[in-house]
């Protein structure tokens, strides 16, 4: 009988969030262009969705500005850069591979999807998702090309410890 640490049952379950989350954003990707028709007729959904936003109250007047002058006035680099970034975003969370910037560039491409006027439970379960991995990024490297790889240690935030009293000269040799 083995029994399961408290430590390992996180790994899984951060793991299993990072893949559920990476499948999402896959999924997210993949329906733009099957269902929604981003690719077959381009710009359609795209300008309608950002024509509705400016005009929702809730969208903040600065993101307004920023539909009206650059994303209206390049729809069709937003229609093809925005399912194909998904897709991507989506198979490198799947199998672990630059997790850290894959769950940077979800926040990002998120809160712009926030700032557009849609706040809903979804949004809220992708945040705390990405948080959740985000605060326990130690633990989603489990099953990981990152790992394999060694990524996960070269993009690591691990202090170094000091050794005796801290000292400008010891504190310059560690950050070396």
């Amino acid at each position: 009988m083995s029994i399961i640490s408290k430590e390992g049952v996180l790994r899984l379950l951060v793991t299993v969030m990072r893949i559920l989350f990476g499948v999402g954003w896959l999924l997210a990707g993949v329906t733009k262009i099957s269902e929604k028709h981003w690719f077959s007729q381009p710009g359609v959904f795209i300008e309608h969705y950002l024509i509705t936003a400016v005009e929702k109250p809730n969208v903040p007047e600065f993101y307004k500005y920023f539909i009206e002058n650059t994303a209206l006035d390049h729809v069709l680099f937003f229609n093809y850069t925005i399912p194909i970034v998904q897709i991507i975003l989506g198979i490198c969370l799947i199998v672990g591979f630059m997790i850290i910037p894959s769950v940077f560039t979800c926040l990002f491409m998120h809160v712009n999807f926030i700032l557009s006027g849609n706040m809903n439970l979804i949004s809220l379960l992708l945040y705390t998702s990405a948080f959740g991995i985000l605060l326990f990024m130690k633990h989603s490297y489990v099953f990981s090309l990152d790992r394999y790889f060694d990524i996960d240690q070269k993009l690591s935030f691990k202090r170094k410890k000091l050794e005796g009293p801290v000292t400008g000269e010891n504190i310059m040799e560690n950050v070396s």
